[in-house]
């Protein structure tokens, strides 16, 4: 039986060939000028815009079992069958959007250049260029190219923050590989998350009609200016169905910058657990009234929030003067921070405002490995990745270095040297990202595990 419910990136394989039935006319153009006899049009302002964005075209290779009878993610070890490997090449289409013309930058999501030993742009005007990768976060699924900047075309940056449910906006994109196409909608919802399309969200959903293929394509206002990059749709089949979601430039630009300036992203650090603030928590703390934000359950020894006197039952209001609504929003706004960063938060401790300045770290200042006060964890130790490990730079994760035979991490499975890849189908990368979503998620954990090279799923309940 198909899932008729599923959450597909925009990419599309090659070879692709889909006929698309004509749906009609729901939404045409959006008057923004007037030609002829008065007839609206969208042309002038697309003529200005669509030569910013590109299609790109992809060939690697990934490492495959060499029959799915080895892809069991614990069979070898438990017989001692021996791992038997294959390399696939790999080809996929999506698309990209110039932002900076003079040197020859190009975003795109980070799943449409992944495992990429080849990676070609070809611009609107027909000219092909071949790119080196500048840098990539899966996290965020953004990625940045670089091309000759050989008289290129660049697009405008907007502000996403000022975006309202609502507002008309344009997607194009390089849809099942037919080319440069061009759609329209609105902004249908803004902060969309729990999505697990990646693992920071705060997507916007549009019901431009987007396809495979789009991905790293570009989302615009009526003003031609970059307001969202796309990332994924909604569907059961494959195709649009009205429900499409980008990446707000706001968050794009910030991954962006550290793209560019190091090769990769630092996530900020702080040090706590913390979970939304609920009405029964608000009558709990004895706030008048219920808020928006989240409520520190830990705060760890020695870390960012410990040394600034943040303190369990602290209420976080605000970041930057910017209101939090949840703990993925919280999570987003700390991760977006590269440590050193300052930032000011606002909170309520015992009914009272405070507020704190408080320099963004890393999970460096903690030992290399942590013992997790966590109930679902406890007694189990968790670190990064050994450089002797033979998966070291392979796999983004952390290691489980022991666990007490027992606890309920052993009894679901887990074992001493598994790495924890992904939680939830959210990454987790790194140990102050893993804390993170162990607090952020109060249900059953859907592990996804590496023992040695076959992976597999292990729920703590």
């Amino acid at each position: 039986m198909l899932n008729l419910n599923k959450i597909l990136h925009l990419w599309c394989p090659l070879p692709a060939i889909v006929l698309i039935a004509n749906c009609g006319t729901c939404l045409a153009a959006i008057p923004i000028s007037m030609l002829g006899q008065g007839v609206p049009t969208l042309a002038p302002m697309l003529e200005e815009v669509v030569p910013a964005v590109v299609n790109i075209a992809t060939e690697g290779f990934v490492e495959q079992s060499a029959h799915p009878f080895f892809s069991d993610p614990f069979f070898s070890q438990f017989l001692e069958m021996p791992q038997r490997r294959s390399r696939r090449k790999t080809q996929s289409l999506g698309s990209g959007v110039i932002v900076d013309a003079g040197n020859g930058l190009v975003l795109t999501n980070a799943h449409v250049i992944d495992n990429a030993q080849k990676i070609t742009v070809n611009l609107l005007d027909g000219r092909e260029f071949k790119a080196e990768l500048v840098g990539s976060d899966p996290e965020t699924d953004i990625a940045v190219i670089k091309i000759a900047p050989d008289d290129l075309i660049g697009i405008n940056l907007a502000e996403s923050n000022n975006l309202r449910v609502g507002d008309f906006v344009i997607a194009i994109g390089n849809p099942f590989g037919l080319g440069q196409t061009v759609t329209s909608g609105i902004v249908s919802a803004l902060g969309r998350s729990g999505l697990g399309v990646t693992g920071y969200e705060d997507l916007i959903q549009t019901d431009a009609s987007i396809n495979p293929g789009n991905s790293g394509g570009a989302l615009v206002d009526l003003n031609g200016r970059l307001v969202g990059l796309n990332t994924a749709i909604y569907s059961g089949t494959g195709g649009n169905i009205g429900i499409g979601f980008a990446i707000p430039i706001d968050m794009v630009k910030q991954v962006m910058s550290q793209l560019v300036e190091f090769g990769e992203v630092t996530r900020g650090f702080i040090g706590v657990e913390y979970q939304d603030l609920t009405r029964e928590l608000s009558q709990a703390f004895g706030l008048d009234q219920y808020l928006e934000g989240v409520v520190l359950v830990e705060v760890l020894d020695g870390s960012p929030a410990g040394k600034a006197g943040l303190e369990v039952g602290d209420v976080i209001t605000r970041i930057n003067n910017k209101r939090i609504k949840n703990a993925i929003q919280f999570d987003n706004e700390i991760a977006m921070n590269r440590a050193g960063a300052e930032v000011d938060i606002s909170y309520l401790r015992r009914g009272s405002q405070k507020s704190i300045s408080l320099l963004i770290g890393t999970n460096e200042v903690l030992d290399d490995k942590t013992i997790l006060k966590n109930e679902r964890f406890s007694n189990t130790t968790i670190g990064e990745i050994p450089r002797e490990s033979d998966l070291y730079n392979k796999v983004a994760g952390i290691m489980v270095y022991s666990l007490k035979k027992g606890s309920r991490t052993w009894s679901s499975g887990l074992r001493e040297g598994d790495i924890i890849v992904s939680v939830n189908r959210y990454a987790s990368p790194s140990v102050d990202t893993f804390v993170n979503l162990l607090a952020r998620f109060k249900g059953p954990l859907r592990l996804k595990v590496y023992r040695g090279y076959q992976s597999g799923f292990i729920t703590v309940p």
